[in-house]
């Protein structure tokens, strides 16, 4: 058995094509072809897993030149539609980790790409819930860098609006499976998002996150109408690249995504608010003790979260565990802020008894809360 196949050995494996029609596949993923592919099988594009097939044949040779594939590649594939795709990559890289959580997509990219050993087709979602990778991707991915000493992950995928954030977020954050580089298809919105700075109306947690570890850049937009169906919005070929570097600068990454997460809950209300409410039922926890936090840096009691940088974030995360530690008040380390003081008492606990507990990066960012019941202006103390 081959090192790929040793690999991907518990999958749904898929190989080389047998015959000279499923080799030129991905050259004929053409509108007129899509078309009578979806009547022969009797299925329809699904507007509810966004699913928009490209139909400009040289958009697959761009994002294939773009992933530079090579044998010490593992390709991670979210959204494999036909196959087409899919199939090229696999020409190429020394595996392909395929996702698709839609059977009958599942069964055209079987159909595409054959029986080939070094591609695992996981038909499942790609997240075990709105946050979080889903395991049997995380260990296959494991899988595949184990086989060989030197390679390295590529997250190349059309992805759907819905997965990019928490996909790319998480990948991000992981300091054992973050990839060597991203190329991906996403909604424009989206890639305005990556790219955003602050006080702009698209700049938000993740936005930081991207940018506090690696480099980002737009490649190309893209109209409807090289898409069928045709979305209602441009996309965008986006590449990130990670750097280490940049992750060296971040002492420790999941509180800094934690605060990140959690000051751009609101990022439109007053810093100093957000910060006090993180832990207002901590007794000790006060205005004043926050105000200290804000001098120290140098920032201005008015200012939001959304006029910070990548830097600025950073130095406020540490600020932020030192007088935490200082006044022995446990870091909650979740997203999620409890709404009463037992809950709250009751999170330290299970925190403190579980030392492994990180922080998960929501995927709905900028989930501005505009009633923000939980958050008072109370200056006038």
């Amino acid at each position: 058995m081959t090192d790929e196949a040793d690999d991907l050995v518990n999958g749904d494996e898929t190989s080389t094509p047998s015959t000279p029609e499923q080799a030129q596949s991905a050259a004929r993923q053409t509108l007129s072809h899509l078309r009578g592919l979806f009547e022969k099988h009797g299925i329809s594009p699904r507007k509810q897993l966004g699913q928009n097939f490209l139909i400009d044949l040289n958009l697959h040779e761009v994002i294939l030149r773009e992933a530079g594939l090579t044998p010490n590649d593992i390709v991670l594939e979210v959204g494999t539609g036909t196959g087409a795709l899919t199939e090229r990559m696999a020409d190429q890289a020394a595996a392909v980790v395929a996702v698709e959580i839609d059977p009958a997509m599942g069964r055209l990219t079987a159909e595409t790409i054959g029986p080939r050993p070094n591609v695992l087709l996981l038909r499942q979602d790609a997240l075990r819930n709105k946050n979080n990778i889903a395991n049997e991707v995380l260990d296959a991915l494991r899988s595949s860098l184990k086989v060989r000493p030197g390679r390295r992950i590529k997250l190349v995928a059309n992805l759907p609006y819905s997965i990019a954030t928490p996909l790319v977020s998480n990948l991000l954050l992981d300091d054992e499976l973050r990839p060597a580089l991203m190329v991906i298809m996403i909604q424009w919105e989206m890639a305005e998002r990556l790219i955003a700075e602050p006080t702009g109306s698209a700049y938000g947690s993740i936005s930081v996150l991207v940018n506090a570890l690696a480099d980002v850049e737009i490649l190309r937009r893209l109209p409807p109408t090289v898409f069928w169906p045709r979305p209602k919005v441009d996309s965008a070929i986006v590449r990130i690249m990670p750097s280490v570097e940049k992750r060296r600068k971040i002492d420790d990454l999941p509180w800094f995504a934690h605060v990140v997460r959690q000051v751009f809950l609101h990022r439109r209300k007053n810093l100093r608010v957000v910060l006090h409410a993180m832990y207002h039922h901590a007794d000790a926890w006060t205005k004043p003790v926050v105000d200290e936090i804000l001098e120290q840096l140098d920032l201005p009691f008015d200012i939001r979260a959304e006029a910070l940088n990548v830097e600025e974030l950073d130095e406020l995360s540490k600020a932020l565990r030192v007088k935490l530690d200082e006044f022995g008040i446990p870091p909650i380390t979740d997203d999620r802020k409890p709404k009463t003081k037992r809950n709250w008492l009751l999170k330290q606990e299970a925190n403190a008894n579980n030392p492994d507990y990180v922080a998960e990066v929501d995927g709905d960012e900028d989930d501005e809360d505009d009633d923000e019941t939980d958050l008072e202006d109370d200056d006038q103390e």
